[in-house]
Formats: C-alpha cells, structure tokens, sequence
C-alpha cells in the first residue's frame, strides 16, 4: 500500500507526468511506422512481393550497403569491341565537359565555356550538377556522383521575392534530376530535396481552372506570367505529371497527384473536334479552355504528347485515359502534320494553323526539338496493342529526316530549324504532300517495295543535288533529340545502323563543339567547318545529350524500358504499380487492370 501511494505522488508530479505523456506519443509514432526497408511515408506497409526492382551500384562501391533488388548492370564492367570504346569516348567527353564547369562555373547553374565564366540562368540553384547526377551514376563516375550529392544537400531552393522559376523547366530538369537520382541511387536527402522542390511548386496550380501559371516564386509562393500571358502552353500544363505522380507514390501525398490529374481532367474533357483531335498550343489559366487553331507536334506542344504515352507506362500501364488520348493525338499527328518531300521522300512532321473550315494550314517548318517525336512513335508501337503499322513506318523515316539533317550538313552537326520547300528558283516555295496520301496510294498499287519515306536516303553533302529544304536556324544547341530517338530505335529494333549514325553525330560534336580547357559549346553556323561558337554549355548537353549517346554505345541495357521512363529531360523513373489500398488513398480511380503487354 506505502509503495503504491509513493507510485501515485510520483505520476501526480507536473514534471514527471510531461515525460510519461511524451514516452507514451512516442511509443504510439514508433508502433504505427512500417517496418519495412521503405521510405515511402504510407500509414502501411507496402506489400513486399510490390517492391520496385531499383538498381544499384555494384559491390564494393561505396554505396553497397544500400539493400537493393535486382541491379543493373555494372557500367564500368570491361567489354570488348569498338562499342565499349566508344561507350568509354562518351564517357570521357562528358568528363571534360563537366570538369570544365567545376573548375569555372560550380556552384552556379552553367558553364560558359569560351569565357569560362558562370551564369546563372535557371534559379541559382547549381543546374548543372542536379541535371547531370543520374549521367553521372549511369556512367559509373560515383565519385562525382557524392560529390554532387554534397552539393544538392544543401541546397533549399529560395530565392528573392522578385524572382521566379520557369514552372515547366524546373520540373523536367530539378525535380525530375533529383527523383531520377533517387531511385537509382536511393539516397534519401535527394528525396527529400524531391518533396521540398515539389512542395515550393504548388503554388503553380493555384489558378481557378487548375492550369499552372508560367512561373512561381518558391518561397512566397506568388506566381508569374510568362511568354503567353494569361495562358498555359499545352506542352508547360501536361509535362509535369510523370514527376509528380512519381513523387506522389514515394511520399503518399494526394496533393501532388490531384494537381496534376486536374491538368490531365481538362484534357479528356477537352473538345478538339475543330482542330482534328489536336489539342491547340495555348489554354487559359482561367477557364481551361483552348485558346486559338495553332497546334504543333513540336516546340510548345512536343513533350504534352510524349507524356500522354509515358503516364501510362510509369504507372505499369494503368492510366489507360492517358494511353488513349495518346493514340487518338498520334494518329491525327500522323493524318494532319506529317509530309513527304517529292524527290528524296523525306518524312516531316510541322505545325499548322487549322481555319475556321477545318482546313490545315502547315508551314512546312521543321525544328529539331520535334526529332523526338521518333522515340516516342517506336516506344508505342513496341508497348502498345493493336496500334497501325505506320506508327513505326513513321519513327523509322522521321528518324531518316532527322539523321540527315546532319549528315547533309558541312559540319556533321544539324541546324536548328529548316523549312521544307524548293532552293531552286527565284521564289522557293513550300511543298511536300500529306504522308497519308503517299501511304494511301502505296497500299492501293499493291504494298510494294518499303512504305513511302521509310527506306533510308542518301547524304547530299558535296553534290548538287537539291536538299529540298533551307535552313532558317544556322545554329545548333547541343540538343539531344535525333540522338534520343537512335537511341530508342537500337534498343526496339536492333538495327546498328542506328548505333552508327549515333557516333557520326559524336565525332562532329568533337571536331566542332569541344572547348580546349573544359567544356563544349553551341555552334553559330553549321554550314561552317571549324567556325564561330556560342558562349553556353546548355545543361541538357550533360542530362540528355551525352546520356543519350553513352546509352546508344553500351552493350548492357543499363536502363530496361520495361522498368524505366525516361521523362522528356532523360531522367529515367522505375515503373510502379499503385496498389488497392494506394488508389484508395490517393482517390485514384483507374479501376482498370493494366495490359500484360511486353515491349
């Protein structure tokens, strides 16, 4: 009895009731936390037999602690033949390209390589290496790797109250570098970097129609108008759903995946009957509805399409609304947008203005950011059920149009934009029929022979034959396209011929682009062996450019398309699969079960 009244007067004690009461929250936090090796934030534990395959580094890294399934391979493994050394090349140029940026330019967001002086161009917040730390990881340089992790980890991404980050360029590049890192590294301050950069976005969506503003302020949250106004540019309002869905499965929060379901709600929505089921290039932040007749498989509308496509394949291809909008947007791509050159059948794919008739107005222009369209044709014709033939008929010849960009070229390396038309005359003028007529009329003589555009044409450097085009865009970018779609059509075919031209394009980027003391740079003129280059070193040139190009040389298929995406900055993200309990959580209502399909 004494004992348990001295017991009672301890616990009535303020000081000591405070300590029960906090052993006793603790208790409950710690009993309701997963255990399990997982650092998604659910309540429960997710299924073991679900866990992603995340591949890691090999044994005897620095990293091998990390508990991890399945692996890829190990791509500083030794493997003989011209490939591996060229693989090995790549490898070596994207050193001399980053090093360069390290010794002149870190922690800033670029590297101006004939100055040698930084620029920060894209938030302050070290571009560069957030970009390039999956290049880097694929390649197996993991002492760069760490060492850019340092950097990342102590970025917080502020900025002052008059500034803004580019809402779409944030995402493909900061977020989806950082998720891209995390999931094969699986470090976890990238993603809590990841959850941050997210969060500091948000404020994006808050428009009354859903569609998310130009640009945000990440620590006020206030937002700004950009190039089009009060309006959302189709490719800025649909290229963020790959990164937030992904980071909305890693962290269970359902404001990530309503924001961007919203986005994709006002497409399935949408009525485009009068633009031929293409959606316009600009929409309004207010109402969601499409503003004017202007539509475009290229800049401003290239990766709203691309993405359709990949929602589908990251979520284990569940998301079958994305997969059919997708198919019904390509083949009106396909019907409307794409030509043929008389003479060398050169396959093209350009912007139009459609009447108030329902008429097609194309103009014929060809850019190179629209060379990644044959990547993203391939990979749904080799995941895909059912899709027409001419899906791959047109990434093979969209591809031979875009290699031969270069190789026409003087300097092996491709302009920024050309216009198809006649240089012969006193006024050249436009031309090039639909490519569904010239298919149409090859299906009705019989099907003889390769399908209009698809057999591969010959170079016209140093002869007189008429390129049937002129350029209108001398310069060329570091931009990666043409290589990401040979890259993506070796992987599906195993046609070398891909792989071939892919080093073509690697040695005129050596001869023209390189910077003697670190460093490569965009080229003014490409019609001009050894000429004038432009003081920039784009951070796509490290993320997407030479990955791309490292990839196409590998023997080992470091990066499986049936476990990985790349999004449209080549930050590749694992497949998931959202569970029962998940989609119950998230409000998610596919209720559909995904294909069993195999690319």
């Amino acid at each position: 009895m004494l004992a348990s009244q001295y017991l009672y007067g301890v616990v009535r004690r303020p000081l000591v009731r405070i300590i029960l009461l906090c052993l006793f929250i603790v208790f409950l936090f710690t009993a309701r936390l997963p255990h399990t090796d997982s650092s998604r934030f659910f309540d429960l534990a997710p299924p073991q037999d679900r866990l992603l395959p995340i591949p890691h580094r090999p044994m005897g890294s620095p990293r091998h602690r990390i508990k991890v399934q399945r692996p890829l391979a190990d791509p500083m493994a030794a493997n003989d033949g011209p490939w591996a050394e060229r693989a090995d090349a790549v490898r070596g140029a994207f050193l001399h390209a980053y090093q360069g940026y390290l010794t002149h330019a870190a922690p800033h967001d670029e590297l101006k390589p004939i100055s040698k002086l930084p620029v920060d161009n894209m938030n302050g917040w070290g571009l560069s290496i957030v970009d390039s730390l999956d290049t880097m990881w694929l390649m197996g340089l993991y002492d760069e790797f760490d060492a850019g992790l340092a950097v990342v980890a102590n970025v917080t991404f502020t900025m002052s109250p008059d500034k803004y980050a580019p809402f779409f360029e944030t995402v493909i590049r900061y977020l989806g570098g950082l998720l891209s890192a995390y999931a094969l590294s699986q470090d976890p301050i990238l993603l809590a970097r990841a959850d941050d950069l997210g969060t500091a976005l948000l404020p994006a969506f808050h428009t009354s129609s859903g569609l998310p503003m130009y640009a945000v302020n990440t620590v006020n949250g206030h937002v700004n108008k950009g190039w089009s106004g009060d309006a959302s540019g189709l490719a800025e309002s649909l290229t963020c759903q790959l990164e937030y869905k992904y980071l909305a499965y890693l962290t269970g929060r359902k404001v990530y995946y309503d924001a961007v379901e919203r986005v994709m709600d006002i497409m399935y929505e949408a009525n485009v009957t009068s633009t031929g089921e293409l959606f316009p290039l600009l929409w309004s932040v207010k109402d969601g509805a499409p503003l004017g007749r202007l539509v475009s498989a290229g800049p401003n509308g290239d990766s709203a399409y691309e993405y359709m496509l990949k929602q589908w394949l990251l979520t284990g291809r569940t998301d079958t609304k994305a997969r059919d909008l997708y198919i019904r947007s390509v083949d009106a791509i396909l019907d409307h947008l794409t030509y043929l050159t008389p003479n060398r059948s050169l396959l093209y794919v350009t912007d139009a203005t459609v009447d108030s008739h329902g008429t097609f107005l194309p103009s014929h222009k060809l850019e190179h950011l629209t060379c990644f369209l044959p990547a993203t044709l391939a990979l749904g014709a080799a995941t895909l059920r059912d899709v027409p033939q001419r899906h791959m008929w047109a990434a093979r010849a969209f591809a031979h149009t875009c290699w031969v960009l270069y190789a026409d070229s003087p300097s092996g390396l491709a302009p920024d934009v050309v216009l198809m038309r006649s240089s012969h005359g006193a006024t050249p003028s436009p031309f090039g029929a639909p490519w569904v007529a010239h298919l149409k009329q090859w299906e009705q003589s019989g099907s003889q022979g390769d399908p209009p555009g698809v057999r591969s044409p010959e170079s016209v450097r140093d002869t007189d034959t008429a390129p049937e085009y002129t350029l209108t865009g001398m310069n060329y970018l570091l931009r990666p396209e043409t290589v990401e779609s040979f890259y993506l059509l070796w992987r599906i075919t195993g046609d070398v011929m891909w792989r071939e031209r892919g080093w073509e394009v690697f040695e005129a980027l050596e001869r023209e682009a390189r910077v003697e003391g670190g460093g490569y740079a965009s080229v003014n003129n490409v019609h001009l062996v050894g000429g004038p280059k432009k003081d920039e070193m784009p951070s796509w040139f490290l993320a997407e450019t030479l990955k791309y190009l490292f990839l196409l040389f590998t023997d080992e298929d470091l990066v499986p398309l049936d476990r990985w995406v790349f999004n449209t900055e080549a930050h590749p993200l694992p497949v998931f699969h959202w569970s029962v309990w998940e989609m119950e959580r998230l409000g998610i209502t596919l209720g559909i079960k995904p294909e069993e399909d195999t690319p």
